[in-house]
Formats: structure tokens, C-alpha cells, sequence
């Protein structure tokens, strides 16, 4: 059974850094696109992050650029996000996502292109 288990979600104030993990079981994600999206009350899930597996092709939101960065450790099956300068608009269930269909060289924006899906993680920033 394939999982992905998210973990170092939390409350922090606007401006401190969080750092989440993402790991993945039952089978490797090494050569796929991975991805971060976050999901705020009211709204829509939304991409965040994503790379390719060599880590050749990295995209972010515009919301999120200069602010976090995403990488991965494919020998652990892990992918991470690194979060700095939080804002209180950051406050959302933050959920990692692997893309096992089509090109393994592009990453993908949208909710329906991923296969995979944990559980979510909350994250929330005090004003």
C-alpha cells in the first residue's frame, strides 16, 4: 500500500520558519515529480512547490518565492519544504503529492495531476 506521511506541521509566529517532511512508503518516488500544496479554510487547494526527481526542475508560487524552497532526499524517499518569513496568509493543511502519469521531466500545477496524496499537516502563523 502506497503512503505518503507528512510530518512538521505547527503553530509559529508571522516571520519563523517551519520545516516540513514528506515521507513515502510502498513503493519509490525517486524518479517522479513530487509537489507541495496547501489548503486554507474556505479555499481551494493550491500548488506550492514541486521538483522533478534530479531536482533539475524546481516551481514555486509566486506567493511563496524567495520565502521557501523544496528539495528532496531520494534515497530516503523523502521530499522536504523549507519555510521562512511565514505569514499569517501561510496558515493552511499543507499536503504532499507524487505524479506517477505522464512526463517525468515537467511539473504539474494541478490538484487532478497527482496520484498521491497524504494525509495533510497544518500549519498556522500568529500575527
Amino acid at each position: 500500500q502506497v503512503q505518503l506521511v507528512e510530518s512538521g506541521g505547527g503553530l509559529v509566529q508571522a516571520g519563523g520558519s517551519l520545516k516540513l517532511s514528506c515521507t513515502a512508503s510502498g513503493r519509490a518516488f525517486s524518479g517522479f515529480p513530487m509537489a507541495w500544496f496547501r489548503q486554507a479554510p474556505g479555499k481551494e487547494r493550491e500548488f506550492v512547490a514541486g521538483m522533478i526527481w534530479s531536482g533539475g526542475n524546481i516551481a514555486y508560487a509566486d506567493s511563496v518565492k524567495g520565502r521557501f524552497t523544496i528539495s528532496r532526499d531520494n534515497a530516503k524517499n523523502t521530499v522536504y519544504l523549507h519555510m521562512n518569513s511565514l505569514k499569517p496568509e501561510d496558515t493552511a493543511i499543507y499536503y504532499c503529492a507524487a505524479r506517477i502519469t505522464g512526463s517525468r521531466y515537467y511539473i504539474e500545477e494541478g490538484v487532478s495531476d497527482y496520484d498521491y496524496w497524504g494525509q495533510g499537516t497544518q500549519v498556522t502563523v500568529s500575527s
